[in-house]
């Protein structure tokens, strides 16, 4: 059998992330067109079948996928190694894949873009907006962002800043027909604005916390006539006077501070972990993440005051 090479190997490795030849191409920058070739290359010279096709998905087929297993981990050292070179000349470099929710990009991520890139014009930095649950390894990225109580435990985690607080506001159209509520009680005669998660379907359930222990934390069942899976439009939709909001402060900040939206249930509102960003467990850093993490940590502790409460240390 004459040596795989290498291009083939990586377009199948592409292919089966992505699950699609135009996903993989779109990573790739090579066509689809290309990458079917590729593919089908491999196959002959295998002699085996690696994808299922039909017109609407690629799946691995059983070889395929042990294949891939045993192919992963082989190209991710050749990929460690080439960016190792990039490391010896001091120079973060190399494409960075990270995952992170639209709010994680709104709020730490595209106020600072401009910097970043001017920064550290060696690294392509590809951002992934999802606001699911990402398999890192899986899907081939080097990092993800997200709340500290949504990361798994086997992840090594690094705050992006402090911790974050809710609040509960709505228009002042709003609150010309309805009463402020008092307690989360009260919310049963309101119209609240519900967040549909992306993962799983379900609705977000209002979480609070007693005024008098902030770690007595429940949830209330709340009603509403608006459901979305977009944070950006259930805040237009407070705006708006629809209903009132539950959401990270920071979202709301600019909105709440010039009176676009009036904050309630103050009181009752409790603080959580911030963002952190995560990576799988390895044995050394990438220069080019490592730049990243100080960058938004660093941008982070400008505009929060305090010190960040550490996770795990990578």
């Amino acid at each position: 059998m004459n040596p795989i090479q290498l291009p083939a190997l990586a377009a199948f490795a592409a292919v089966a992330r992505h699950g699609s030849f135009t996903r993989a191409a779109g990573e790739t920058g090579v066509s689809p067109s290309a990458l079917s070739q590729s593919v089908r290359a491999l196959e002959a010279q295998l002699k085996i079948r690696l994808f299922n096709r039909t017109t609407r998905r690629v799946a691995l087929t059983e070889a395929g996928a042990q294949f891939f297993e045993r192919v992963r981990p082989a190209l991710a050292e050749l990929a460690d190694a080439i960016e190792a070179l990039d490391e010896t000349r001091d120079r973060p470099a190399g494409t960075l894949r990270v995952t992170l929710p639209r709010i994680a990009n709104e709020l730490l991520v595209l106020p600072h873009l401009g910097e970043f890139t001017q920064r550290y014009p060696q690294i392509r930095l590809e951002l992934a907006l999802d606001d699911g649950f990402t398999d890192l390894v899986a899907q081939g990225f080097d990092a993800g962002i997200r709340l500290g109580q949504s990361i798994a435990q086997d992840m090594v985690a690094v705050p992006l800043g402090g911790d974050v607080r809710i609040a509960v506001a709505g228009a002042p159209a709003y609150f010309k027909s309805h009463l402020k509520p008092r307690t989360p009680d009260d919310l049963a005669t309101h119209d609240c604005l519900h967040y549909r998660f992306a993962t799983s379907g379900g609705i977000y359930r209002w979480e609070f916390a007693q005024p008098d222990d902030s770690r007595r934390v429940f949830n209330v069942q709340t009603r509403g006539h608006f459901v979305t899976n977009d944070l950006r439009t259930m805040v237009r939709a407070a705006l708006e006077g629809v209903g009132l909001v539950h959401v990270i402060e920071d979202y709301v900040r600019e909105e709440l501070a010039d009176g676009r939206l009036v904050r309630v249930l103050d009181d009752w509102c409790p603080s959580f972990q911030g963002f952190f960003l995560y990576t799988p467990g390895r044995a050394q850093m990438p220069a080019k993440l490592r730049a990243l993490i100080d960058f938004l940590q660093e941008k982070r502790a400008s505009v929060l005051p305090g010190k960040s409460r550490r996770r795990r240390k990578p």
